[in-house]
């Protein structure tokens, strides 16, 4: 039997949601549920650690990583006492290495797998979906996340929910955070406009997991009525010029609805025979999503039906349509979509708008011919000789029946069908009948029948060669209709699909276009300008065959050859396509350059929290002996003063070093380190490294060979770097096993290799090591701000070389720092 999940969901810390699931674990304690605590993380808080109570708590699993000891969830303690519910918080907590599971919310899975309900917690910044948003607003990534499908599974989510102002109050009161935090809290994370974003993300992402269970109970219940417990705007879209009309009418109606959603949709016929203009769809697809709707397609044979079960099936509360366009006459034999569809919408509210086109039919466009110009003539020639042929055979014969004369007349108006469709035919059928009532018809030679039955015979003989006539160029116009509806299908599948997957999409859009009807050049412009060229260059708006409108400043230029009028709907639809793109390419720039604007201003929020305490410890330790020496007020032996002073010492210089290291690393942000590459050998250099580190760097063994060859590098700078790596190494070395740097050469590259036999680090976390301001586990910020190894691969990187990580045989970590050789 599986386990069901609950989650408590906040907006941020301290909104109560750690008390909130204890106050409904000891609910069903009191029920007689048997309730064990696996985890309750209380931040020091005194009212949530108090709520815990005489709830029964496994005891947790204490681990060691590289160097520092541990407590994570004892997993394996709480499936082997199986509580009916287990209380785990923090859902989206990352284990310590060594672990089961590396994420917490695995965890979770395997106590659901086992039969075990979960309560648990999390807050709306961890949600993967979210992350970059959160980021966003708050200037902070943040690092441990759990994919939403696993909050989206919980059979139940709670949101616990705090106004930003009362949350506030409590971090002003001390109940979030201890005293030395609040205000640099209240100044960043928990200022007013990050928490109200926050909390309308909670609430926007609890609300759309409340509409899919409502989407679901609909369709399992059966449940076509519209519930209104949203605004939903379905505005139909025909493929005219209305449409824009219809969207911005729909997207007014939308916002007078708080969080109303607006659904563009356009009805395509299930025959695929008369479709709408595709570019002017592609248009009105880029205007409903600017203005924050969504775009659809379906299909039916009848339009109206189509369009209430798409608006039921999204349970839609308010269609918008345009009042038809089709003339009066025409409205004599149908009613039209609007009317019927305002027939039979029910409960939904149907809208019908205005605009220039209402009420009349408009200019349609000339026809094309079902059939070619050759067979056309063909079959006015086979009707212009065969029936006189027909007629001088028929009048040789002695004295045939009326109905097989007939009969032939219609077997040859058909083949006249047959060859040259409908106009031919025709005239077939009238010159057939005419000859028939001159010499086949008494009274012979005279347009004139004197027999009743020959009259009925002769109409039907012309009833049924304009109906067959009438039939076959239909079929050939249909014919002719599927083919070329199934060849701009084919491009466009094209365009929207394998060109639009590309790296570089737009100049390929333009090369397909110009591939497709055989162009020379195809060229975009942007406010006059060409953004995009294909083709022969250098082509201006006048020297082009054809002028295609793409958006509101784009124009697409083509030259080459004159295009049919029935290519330009193609032609319009990748105009459309090629302007979408290039405000992409245009939008992909603007991210990246403002990119590393982004990371700089990431990168010195971090570093303003991060040494806003690595800064004051040495600050304060020197200060503190400086101060006890020049106190008049206590006597300091001589050892007490040389302690003293060898305290303020060591301070200033761990001071300095970490100054060095962050004005390096702007440097290196910015691109303003100066780099000197000299000659040099790498046994003169890692002695240096060594003496910097003090008396601590005595134990590590060095096994550089002295005809190493030289290599060519920054001597500071590389002595930067090995003080960095070696006491990174150092730090994690356990007691008895020192770390050694050894040095070896491998063609035109020299490999320094600092190797420590220390816990290591798994080979897919390598790369955080780099990052700055991360330790991996560290839990304080004793050992520095996280710089070393980002700033080692950085000055490294700018000497030409590289500075990559590799596991130590037997367990540790190795550092390999490659250069160039100096040239011979």
């Amino acid at each position: 039997m599986q386990g069901e999940l609950r989650i408590y969901l906040g907006a941020a810390p301290g909104v109560g949601k750690t008390y909130a699931m204890l106050e409904e674990a000891h609910r069903r304690a009191e029920r007689g549920t048997d309730v064990v605590v696996g985890w309750v993380e209380t931040h020091g808080r005194k009212h949530t650690a108090a709520m815990i109570g005489d709830l029964e708590t496994v005891p947790r699993r204490h681990l060691t990583y590289r160097g520092g000891a541990f407590t994570e969830m004892d997993l394996d303690a709480l499936l082997e006492r199986r509580p009916e519910v287990a209380v785990v918080d923090e859902l989206a907590h990352s284990n310590v290495p060594g672990s089961r599971h590396e994420k917490r919310h695995q965890d979770v899975r395997a106590l659901l797998d086992a039969g075990i309900s979960v309560l648990t917690t999390v807050n709306v910044q961890h949600l993967e979906s979210l992350n970059d948003v959160v980021a966003a607003i708050t200037g902070v990534e943040q690092r441990e996340t759990v994919p939403d499908g696993v909050v989206r599974a919980a059979e139940q989510v709670e949101l616990v929910d705090m106004t930003p102002e009362a949350l506030r109050r409590r971090m002003a009161h001390g109940n979030v955070y201890p005293p030395e935090k609040i205000d640099a809290a209240l100044g960043n994370w928990f200022r007013t406009g990050n928490l109200t974003a926050l909390r309308e993300l909670a609430l926007l992402w609890l609300a759309d997991r409340v509409e899919e269970e409502l989407g679901r109970y609909r369709a399992d219940h059966g449940i076509d009525a519209t519930w209104e417990t949203r605004e939903r705007v379905v505005v139909a879209l025909a493929g005219g010029a209305e449409g824009e009309t219809l969207i911005r009418r729909a997207s007014r109606i939308a916002a007078r609805s708080k969080g109303a959603d607006v659904l563009a949709v356009h009805v395509t016929r299930s025959d695929g025979l008369a479709g709408a203009d595709p570019a002017v769809l592609a248009r009105q697809r880029v205007l409903v999503e600017s203005l924050g709707g969504t775009y659809h397609q379906v299909s039916g044979a009848d339009v109206p039906r189509a369009l209430l079960e798409f608006a039921r099936g999204v349970n839609a509360t308010q269609i918008v349509l345009g009042v038809s366009s089709r003339g009066r006459f025409q409205q004599l034999f149908s009613a039209g979509v609007g009317v019927t569809t305002t027939i039979l919408s029910g409960s939904i509210d149907v809208h019908l708008v205005t605009h220039e086109r209402a009420g009349r039919a408009g200019r349609r466009d000339r026809v094309a011919p079902a059939l070619s110009r050759r067979r056309r003539t063909a079959g006015f020639a086979v009707a212009l000789t065969g029936l006189p042929l027909l007629t001088a055979v028929l009048w040789a014969l002695p004295d045939p029946p009326l109905i097989n004369d007939i009969l032939l007349f219609l077997v040859t108006v058909v083949g006249v069908a047959l060859i040259g469709g409908l106009w031919p035919a025709l005239v077939a059928a009238v010159l057939g009948s005419l000859l028939l009532n001159w010499f086949f018809t008494p009274p012979y030679n005279a347009f004139a029948i004197a027999r009743g039955e020959n009259l009925l015979s002769l109409g039907i003989f012309v009833t049924v060669a304009v109906a067959v006539s009438w039939v076959v160029d239909k079929a050939a116009r249909t014919t002719r209709q599927a083919a070329e509806a199934a060849a701009e299908a084919q491009t466009l599948a094209a365009v929207a699909g394998g060109v639009l997957r590309g790296q570089r999409p737009l100049p390929a859009l333009l090369d397909r276009l110009r591939e497709t009807f055989g162009l020379d050049t195809v060229a975009l412009l942007a406010d006059g300008t060409t953004v995009a060229e294909v083709g022969t260059p250098g082509l201006r708006p006048a020297d082009a065959h054809m002028t295609v409108h793409a958006g509101e400043n784009e124009t697409v230029l083509l030259a080459g050859r004159t295009l049919e009028a029935s290519d330009r709907r193609v032609v319009e639809a990748f105009a459309a396509q090629a302007a979408v793109a290039w405000r992409q390419e245009r939008l992909a720039a603007e991210a990246a350059t403002a990119r590393p604007l982004a990371e700089a201003n990431r990168m010195r929020t971090a570093l303003l929290a991060a040494v806003s305490h690595d800064l004051r410890t040495p600050l304060a330790s020197a200060k503190a002996a400086v101060a006890g020496l020049r106190s008049p007020d206590v006597q300091f032996g001589d050892e007490d003063r040389v302690e003293l002073l060898a305290t303020a010492d060591e301070s200033l210089d761990r001071l300095g070093r970490l100054v060095a290291n962050l004005l390096d690393m702007s440097r290196l942000q910015t691109g303003a380190l100066g780099v000197t590459a000299i000659e040099i050998g790498a046994e003169d250099v890692v002695p240096m490294a060594l003496e910097d580190l003090g008396p601590e760097a005595r134990q590590v063994a060095v096994r550089v060979p002295e005809d190493l060859p030289l290599l060519r590098a920054d001597p500071g700078l590389l002595e930067r770097v090995l003080v960095n790596v070696i006491g990174n190494a150092l730090r994690y070395s356990p007691p008895g096993r020192p770390p050694m740097v050894t040095g070896s050469s491998h063609g035109d590259v020299v490999e320094l290799r600092v190797i420590d036999h220390g816990p290591g680090i798994p080979a897919d976390r390598w790369d955080d090591v780099f990052l700055p301001f991360q330790r991996l586990g560290d839990r304080d910020n004793h050992a520095g701000v996280g710089l070393g190894l980002a700033l080692s691969r950085g000055l490294t990187e700018a000497m030409g070389g590289t500075l990559t990580p590799d596991e130590t045989p037997g367990g540790g970590l190795t550092m390999i720092i490659s250069l160039p050789v100096a040239a011979a």
